[in-house]
C-alpha cells in the first residue's frame, strides 16, 4: 500500500548547506510555544460533552473556513505543491473544480442530514440506518484510512525537519523528528479539543500563507525577467507549456486530466468533506447546516488563490533551477535533479537568516494543522462510535461528562501514538527506496483505500432507500479490495511499448466507489429504519 519516496540523495547535499542560524531556531521554537499556548488558552473553558468535539456548535463561519483550509492544505501541499508545478504544469490547479462540485453536494445533501440527526460522529448516521455493527465498521474504516493519510503526512514533514535539525535523514533522526512534531500537535489538542484545533488552525493558516507570500516575493526578485517575459519563458519550455491549465487527454494513467477531475476527484473530495470525520467535524461545529455549508464554500474559494501561490513558486523555481540560459550565474543548482526538495533547497540556500526560520515555522504550521484535526477526529469517532455505546450497554446510562473528557483526551494520545508508529513504518519501508512518486499523489492516494467504500455507503443510505448492515460492511470491504487490486503490478495499462502504468487514483476512486454503491444497494432496509433519504 505504501509507495516509495526516494530521499536517499537529500542528505549529502543539504549537509553542506549553511544550516539554520540561532535566529532561525529562536523563531521556530517561539512559534511552537505560541501555538501550544494559544491552543491551551482557547480550550480552557467548557467541559460539556459537546465542547471537546463540537465546540458546543458555536464556532464562527470564517474560523471554520480557515481551519478547513489549513487542514486540507497540509505539509504535503507546502512541499509538494511547488514540486507539482516545477515538474509539470498547472493542471493540478484544475483539481479545484472537483472540490467545488463536491462541497456544493456536501452542503446540500450531507450536512442537512448530519444536523437533522444531531450526530457527533458522522458514522452515527450509518448506525441509525444500517445498525450499530455497520456504524462501527464505517468508523473503523475511517480510522484506518486516516492513520494511513495523516501518518504519511507526518512522515513527509519529518524529512525537512530531520535535514534541518540533524543534517541527514537516517532512520534514528527521522524517528526523533516524527516524535517532536507529533508531541507538539498532541499537547494542545489534548488540552483544548476541537476549539483549540480550529483557533490554532486559524493562526497557522495565516502563518503559512504569509511565509509563502514572502518566499514568492524573494524568488520573483531573483528572476531577471519582466512579467511578460516570464510568461513567454514558461510557455515555451523544452517540456511544453508550463502554464497549461486544462488537460483534455483521455488517458486513464495520466494525472489531473479534466475528465479524471470531474469524474474521479469530485468523488474523492466528496468523500473528504462528506465521509471523513476529520473535515466534516469542523463543519459540525457551526450553528447549523447552512452555516456549515458556507464554511466549506468559503474554504474552497480561499483555496484557489492560496494554491496559486504554491504553484507560482514551482513555476518560478523551474526558471531559477532549470533555465541557466536565462539565469546565468545567478541561478541555482538542484542536486541530483530531485524535484521533491526543490522548494526546501531554495529555502535553505537562498533565503536570509530569520526568513528561513519563518519558512520552517510555516511548514510546521501546515503539518500540525492537519495532524491536530486528525487526532481530534479519530478521538471523536472512538468515543461516539465505540465508547458511548459500550458504556450504555455496560451501565445502562450515558457516561458522565468528566469521565468522557478523560477518555477523549486519552484517545487523542493513543491515536497520536498510532500516527507515530505508521510514520516510523514509512521510514523503515522507504529507507534507501528507488521508486520515486509525487508527494501530492502519495499523500492523497493512500486515503482512497478508505474513501471509496465509505462514499459508496454514504451515497447509498442518503440517496436511496437501500442498504443494511451486511451490505454496508460488504461495500466497505469491496471498496478497499478494489483499490488494492488496481494497484497491483499485474493490473497495469500499456502506455507505450514495454511501459505500463496503473490507473491514476482518480479513476481508481470512481471504479471502487461505483462497485461499493452497487454492493451496498443490494441490501434491503426496513421502512422504519434510518433517516429519510433525499428525494
Amino acid at each position: 500500500m505504501l509507495q516509495s519516496i526516494d530521499h536517499s540523495s537529500w542528505a549529502p547535499h543539504l549537509m553542506a548547506v549553511a544550516g539554520f542560524g540561532s535566529w532561525d531556531w529562536v523563531i521556530v521554537i517561539a512559534y511552537l510555544i505560541i501555538v501550544i499556548a494559544v491552543g491551551a488558552f482557547v480550550g480552557r473553558t467548557g467541559r460539556s460533552k459537546d465542547e471537546f468535539f463540537l465546540a458546543s456548535r458555536q464556532m464562527p463561519i470564517w474560523a471554520v473556513a480557515l481551519s478547513v483550509l489549513a487542514t486540507s492544505q497540509s505539509a504535503a501541499t507546502f512541499i509538494g505543491g511547488p514540486q507539482q508545478a516545477y515538474l509539470g504544469n498547472l493542471t493540478y490547479f484544475a483539481g479545484n473544480l472537483g472540490a467545488l462540485i463536491a462541497v456544493i453536494i456536501v452542503g446540500l445533501v450531507f450536512l442537512p442530514a448530519f444536523y437533522r440527526q444531531g450526530v457527533t460522529s458522522i458514522y452515527e448516521i450509518v448506525g441509525q440506518t444500517c445498525g450499530p455493527l455497520a456504524q462501527k465498521c464505517a468508523s473503523g474504516m475511517f480510522m484506518v484510512g486516516r492513520v494511513f493519510a495523516s501518518g504519511a503526512r507526518l512522515y513527509i514533514v519529518a524529512i525537512p525537519f530531520s535535514l534541518i535539525a540533524f543534517g541527514d535523514i537516517e532512520p534514528i533522526q527521522m524517528m526523533i523528528s516524527i516524535l517532536v512534531i507529533a508531541i507538539g500537535a498532541t499537547i494542545y489538542t489534548v488540552l483544548g479539543g476541537i476549539r483549540a484545533v480550529i483557533w490554532t488552525d486559524v493562526l497557522q493558516s495565516v502563518v503559512y500563507i504569509s511565509t509563502v507570500i514572502v518566499a514568492l516575493i524573494i524568488l520573483w526578485n531573483k528572476i531577471p525577467l519582466s512579467f511578460g517575459e516570464t510568461v513567454e519563458a514558461l510557455q515555451t519550455t523544452s517540456k511544453g507549456n508550463k502554464l497549461k491549465l486544462i488537460n483534455t487527454s483521455l488517458s486513464l494513467t495520466e494525472p489531473w486530466t479534466i475528465w479524471s477531475i470531474i469524474f474521479g476527484m469530485s468523488l474523492f473530495n466528496l468523500a473528504a468533506f462528506g465521509t471523513d470525520q476529520d473535515l466534516a467535524q469542523r463543519m459540525l461545529t457551526c450553528r447549523n447546516a447552512r452555516s456549515g455549508m458556507w464554511a466549506i464554500l468559503w474554504a474552497n474559494i480561499v483555496t484557489w488563490p492560496v494554491l496559486i501561490l504554491f504553484l507560482a513558486i514551482g513555476l518560478l523555481l523551474a526558471i531559477f533551477y532549470g533555465m541557466p540560459q536565462i539565469m546565468g550565474d545567478a541561478g541555482g543548482t538542484l542536486p541530483d535533479n530531485d524535484t521533491r526538495k526543490v522548494f526546501l533547497v531554495f529555502i535553505l540556500e537562498e533565503l536570509p537568516a530569520g526568513i528561513r526560520g519563518l519558512m520552517l515555522a510555516g511548514l510546521f504550521a501546515a503539518a500540525m494543522s492537519s495532524i491536530d484535526s486528525a487526532l481530534n477526529a479519530m478521538a471523536s469517532t472512538s468515543v461516539a462510535d465505540f465508547y458511548r455505546p459500550w458504556h450504555r450497554w455496560r451501565h445502562g446510562r450515558e457516561p458522565d461528562a468528566r469521565v468522557e473528557l478523560r477518555v477523549s483526551r486519552a484517545a487523542v494520545a493513543c491515536w497520536a501514538l498510532a500516527l507515530v508508529l505508521f510514520a516510523v513504518g514509512c521510514v523503515i519501508v522507504q529507507h534507501n527506496a528507488e521508486n520515486r512518486v509525487s508527494l501530492i499523489d502519495f499523500a492523497l492516494g493512500v486515503m482512497v483505500f478508505a474513501y471509496s467504500g465509505l462514499l459508496g455507503v454514504f451515497l447509498t443510505i442518503l440517496l436511496t432507500p437501500r442498504g443494511n448492515a451486511w451490505s454496508a460492511i460488504a461495500a466497505l470491504i469491496v471498496g478497499f479490495a478494489a483499490v488494492w487490486l488496481m494497484r497491483q503490478d499485474h493490473i497495469r495499462i500499456e502506455v507505450e511499448p514495454d511501459t505500463y502504468r496503473p490507473l491514476w487514483f482518480g479513476w481508481q476512486m470512481l471504479i471502487a466507489t461505483s462497485l461499493s454503491v452497487v454492493v451496498c444497494a443490494i441490501g434491503s432496509r426496513s421502512p422504519s429504519q434510518g433517516p429519510k433519504t433525499v428525494s
